[in-house]
């Protein structure tokens, strides 16, 4: 099921008791860019989208959930963990219904070949993972490394980083960062 994201981004603004005009200026961006957003006459990018949520203020991961359930749960079955990853890459959030959110914990599975892109990743915070199986090549600025089973990283998610399978068999790893985002 796909999510509405110009009516659940209209249905987040009234509940907060904001104007388009006072998310637009709060986000950093044009009154029209929101109303195109909620007519879905637009398709915002994740770092758009994440830029007009910031000043709401709501993480991705909250945005992402149709649901929010009354009372804060504390365990998650596997099948209640939402996929926040993108193209081959599943990333399997624990806690997504924790607003506000301050980390993020994932089960990651990236399939072999599967990449985060050319493009290098930068946000704010830090984040840190360990391998639970397979193997992954990590580049973070000019340092790249492959981690297998047992190995970890930890860095400044402002640093350039990008995430790669080139082995022939799945890695799954855990993974945390702070804030969150995703």
């Amino acid at each position: 099921m796909s999510l509405d994201v110009g009516a659940r981004l209209k249905m987040v603004r009234k509940k907060r008791g904001l104007s388009q005009r006072e998310l637009a200026k709060r986000a950093g961006v044009t009154n029209s860019t929101i109303s195109l957003i909620e007519q879905n006459r637009v398709s915002p990018s994740v770092s758009s989208l994440k830029k007009v949520l910031d000043g709401v203020p709501m993480s991705l991961q909250s945005f992402f959930v149709e649901e929010i359930p009354a009372q804060q749960q504390v365990f998650y079955k596997s099948h209640e963990l939402p996929d926040m990853g993108s193209g081959k890459v599943a990333m399997r959030l624990v806690g997504y219904n924790h607003d506000p959110r301050s980390l993020s914990l994932l089960h990651e599975t990236y399939p072999s070949g599967a990449d985060t892109g050319v493009d290098m990743l930068q946000h704010e915070g830090e984040e840190a993972g360990i391998i639970i199986s397979g193997s992954l090549e990590v580049t973070v600025s000019e340092q790249v490394t492959i981690l297998h089973p047992g190995d970890g990283y930890y860095f400044t998610s402002s640093q350039p980083h990008r995430f790669r399978n080139l082995d022939d068999q799945p890695c799954v790893l855990v993974s945390v960062n702070n804030p969150a985002s995703v």
